[in-house]
């Protein structure tokens, strides 16, 4: 069978019950959700369902060193911003430029870096892509701490972090799968996504305090350093690789074959045109957020911290409730999915719309959980209901929707900021979010539904 039957034959039989353990309902059903245990000093910890996933060994490893890496990446990520608005004079179009130069690789080299994860070990890939990124990390330090840095030398380093991430991010998902299987992905993604966004909340306060301190050398200096915690974890961890079968079908063929797949499964399709949406439109806040800080809300450096600490803040508080109901025998992840791409718009709107200090930490609370609930649940969708011999591949388009078409959101937020001001740039981001959320609730809600 092909795969484009195999994916007409799925939708046409309403999702029938997979290995995951899914029905034709829209929940996840298993038949237990027993505690896991593991001994901690010769004691044995057992462990809620809520967090299950971390009772597999391997999975545990790189989750430690993910949660050690992640505070470092987050303190670089504002560091960077505030670097490039003083290398600028402040100027938006720059800061979507660095934005774009960060993202753009992924556009071109994400599916075909599922290909490759679909035919190499994930670790030693995901091993390699850490470990250029940390060296770029060291290279934006010594650059900045010499005072030698320059605008040019930030958008390179973007770009090589930027090509590393192209081939990270799809062999990293698939990676998952192979370490706890797919009972307890929805967990494992779960617990991903809060240690992403408890960093989030950790590195842009510790990165202010570097800011504020030695200036953003020291956050991009941090930064490199934490990555020796997620190689060491790597080095650590014991999945065996199973060499696929050797076959003469070329790289576009395999690419193709991941595009036909989303193209003809309704479900993903949409899912896959929402996130992409949400890349180009709602995601370029970031970008613009020392803008805010600056000029708009008159915060300063501290400030900028704050904005960026209490998104991740909402999004750890959205990434701990996934945690929690991914524990339950039952999760409505379509429910999940239409109240995050309805909420994302108007928290964006009155964010835009807002002068107030205050109002604008509120709704960057809803702006964090309303994403992580879109990201999280989205990618568990996709993650358990491809085949094993896809899965690199389709998250190879997941990358190029999702991370891929960002530097078009980057891109087009600067142009719009420069002429009319970030607070508009972002408004027209919100409506355009709203439409298409507008759009899959008429015509495409039973499909979101039946995720």
């Amino acid at each position: 069978m092909s795969i484009k039957e195999q994916a007409v034959d799925a939708t046409s039989v309403g999702q029938e019950r997979s290995q995951s353990g899914r029905d034709r309902s829209s929940d996840i059903v298993s038949d237990s959700l027993p505690q896991t245990s593991f001994p901690v000093f010769g004691r044995l910890v057992h462990l809620p369902p809520s967090l299950r996933a971390l009772g597999n060994r391997n999975f545990r490893l790189f989750w430690s060193g993910q949660l050690v890496s992640l505070v470092g990446t987050w303190m670089q990520m504002i560091a960077r911003g505030w670097l490039v608005l003083e290398l600028t004079n402040s100027s938006p179009f720059w800061l979507g430029m660095v934005g774009f130069a960060n993202s753009v690789p992924v556009l071109f080299f994400s599916l075909w870096a599922g290909v490759v994860a679909d035919r190499v070990s994930k670790r030693l890939l995901v091993m390699w892509t850490q470990g250029i990124s940390m060296v770029m990390s060291f290279l934006l330090a010594a650059l900045t701490l010499t005072g030698l840095v320059e605008l040019w030398h930030v958008l390179a380093v973007s770009v090589v972090l930027g090509t590393a991430f192209a081939f990270d991010a799809p062999s990293r998902q698939a990676f998952t799968v192979d370490m706890v299987g797919k009972r307890d992905l929805m967990n494992a993604v779960a617990l991903n996504s809060a240690i992403f966004n408890g960093a989030r909340v950790v590195g842009p306060a510790l990165g202010a305090v570097a800011l504020a301190w030695q200036g953003p050398g020291l956050a991009f200096l941090l930064n490199g350093v934490s990555y020796l915690a997620v190689l060491f974890s790597l080095m650590k961890i014991d999945v065996p690789y199973v060499k696929k079968k050797d076959d003469e079908m070329g790289a576009l063929k395999r690419i193709m074959e991941g595009l036909s797949y989303v193209r003809h499964n309704p479900t993903i399709g949409t899912l896959m045109i929402l996130i992409t949406v949400v890349s180009i439109f709602a995601f370029p806040y970031a970008i613009l957020m020392p803008i805010f800080a600056d000029t708009v809300l008159h915060v300063g450096k501290e400030g900028y911290g704050t904005l960026m600490a209490v998104t991740g803040i909402g999004s750890l508080v959205g990434a701990l409730s996934l945690t929690i109901q991914s524990g339950r025998a039952t999760v409505n992840r379509g429910r999940i999915i239409i109240l995050g791409m309805v909420g994302l718009p108007v928290c964006l709107a009155i964010f835009a719309l807002s002068t107030n200090y205050l109002l604008s930490l509120v709704v960057l609370l809803g702006v964090g959980w309303t994403m992580i609930s879109i990201n999280a649940t989205t990618n568990t969708v996709v993650q358990t209901n491809v085949p094993d011999e896809l899965r690199g591949r389709v998250n190879g388009v997941f990358a190029f929707l999702f991370i891929g078409m960002a530097p078009l959101g980057n891109l087009q937020a600067g142009l719009l900021a420069d002429r009319f001001g970030a607070p508009t740039a972002i408004f027209i981001g919100a409506l355009i979010c709203g439409a298409v959320a507008l759009v899959i609730l008429v015509w495409k809600r039973d499909l979101v539904n039946s995720a």
